[in-house]
């Protein structure tokens, strides 16, 4: 087997794409991390795609620092093993994150100690039941930069562990609205914002659902329950065959959310951190 590090997403999802194309919706993170580079190659500043090859690709994963490392499902254990080994000696990675089993297969590999920094379920839908909730949705836009990035960043601060890295937010979110293929879908109620949806990281058929965020003082009215589902009927409208999106599984009122608007559980996945 042998370790190739490839020059730019482009030429790692050549590489990559029947590790990758094996399970799309598995697959989501990589493919959005992907699409974000080729549509902004800035996005992140420093980013590492690899792949095991035997004569046929068997393994791929990408890093973009201070993020984990993101496996893929690969084709043969071993090779996921070897891209462990391999990359002690060359690359520091601050975690690992990735689909059961394969994300436990890596970390017994790579041999450190690791502490499960979150435990979530990769859900899919290919259709939408949109429920009958007070208000409307609308994109948002350049002047919605105060509400969005204080809702995402409460998101953040309720839903992500205190340690894990966030994402750049005040450059995401003009990068968001300015895109043609992400954004934010924002409810109102008597013209007034109550919750947000976003949108993003597009895969070859589909496209990521997320951040999801109501503040708590307008929690259980359905809001969020809404939004999401516009959001999810607006991209599939558009001609895509699937939303995929994330939950906590430690958080079981989402999850039913998410599954009564038409969303399956495809696989679940772990986020470690190395100690």
């Amino acid at each position: 087997m042998e370790l190739e590090e490839h020059a730019d997403a482009s030429a790692f999802l050549e590489a990559a794409a029947p590790v990758l194309d094996a399970d799309e919706a598995r697959h989501n993170l990589i493919y959005g991390i992907c699409s974000t580079l080729v549509d902004a190659p800035h996005a992140y500043p420093e980013a590492h795609w690899w792949t095991v090859a035997d004569g046929r690709p068997l393994a791929a994963a990408v890093m973009t620092p201070p993020f984990n490392i993101v496996v893929a499902q690969p084709r043969v254990d071993d090779a996921l093993r070897f891209l462990a080994r391999k990359l002690r000696g060359r690359a520091k990675l601050p975690g690992v994150t990735g689909g059961l089993p394969e994300v436990d297969t890596f970390v017994e590999a790579w041999g450190w100690p690791r502490r499960l920094r979150m435990s979530q379920g990769i859900y899919a839908a290919r259709t939408v039941n949109v429920p009958g909730v007070r208000g409307r949705a609308r994109e948002a836009v350049l002047a919605d930069r105060s509400v969005v990035l204080g809702w995402v960043r409460a998101f953040e601060a309720e839903a992500l562990p205190e340690e894990a890295p966030h994402v750049d937010m005040e450059a995401a979110f003009e990068r968001r609205v300015r895109s043609e293929t992400s954004g934010f879908a924002i409810w109102e109620d008597d013209g007034e914002p109550v919750s947000l949806c976003g949108y993003g990281g597009r895969t070859p058929h589909g496209i990521r659902i997320g951040p999801v965020y109501t503040p708590p003082e307008l929690r259980g009215r359905g809001y969020g329950t809404a939004v999401t589902a516009h959001a999810t009927k607006e991209q599939l409208d558009s001609g895509r065959d699937y939303c995929f999106l994330y939950t906590d599984l430690s958080n079981p009122t989402s999850n039913k959310i998410y599954v009564n608007i038409g969303y399956e559980r495809i696989c679940d996945s772990a986020e470690y951190s190395f100690e």
